[in-house]
């Protein structure tokens, strides 16, 4: 069993390469506006890097629960009233995120923002799994 924890948490490493893919394609339209004078691609490439930060969150849910990764999360995690704040900023930002995403998908026209919806839900599906992390991140971590 500790073979295959091992195995999750060394691929949780590829959230690095996928988050900066999910930069190139945030910094893209800067260039796209400004450089080359096109804006035709912008949600197009904000929708990308979405969708490849979701995925990017995705992967980060896959570390080691008992482990802490930097002295700041282990303040957090160790404090019951710095944890239980940061699981509720976490679930609000969640609950924010998919509901903009199902709500421009559902009722927008324009195919533009609906496909920037789609990137607002695959990021909120990685919300949920960050949540579900926290949480034990929460549970392993605190002190009382």
């Amino acid at each position: 069993m500790k073979k295959i924890k091992k195995l999750f948490h060394f691929i949780s490493y590829l959230q690095y390469p996928l988050l900066l893919i999910s930069l190139f394609y945030a910094v893209k339209p800067y260039y796209d506006i400004f450089i080359t004078n096109n804006k035709e691609t912008i949600f197009i490439n904000l929708n990308t890097a979405l969708i490849f930060m979701g995925i990017a969150i995705s992967f980060s849910t896959l570390q080691d629960t008992t482990k802490t990764q930097n002295n700041f999360s282990k303040r957090v995690w160790e404090n019951r009233k710095k944890g239980s704040t940061f699981l509720f900023v976490m679930l609000f930002l969640t609950l924010l995120i998919f509901s903009v995403g199902f709500i421009g998908y559902f009722t927008t026209k324009i195919k533009t923002l609906e496909e920037l919806s789609i990137g607002l839900i695959v990021l909120g599906i990685g919300f949920v799994g960050l949540l579900k992390t926290a949480i034990e991140m929460y549970e392993n971590h605190r002190k009382d």
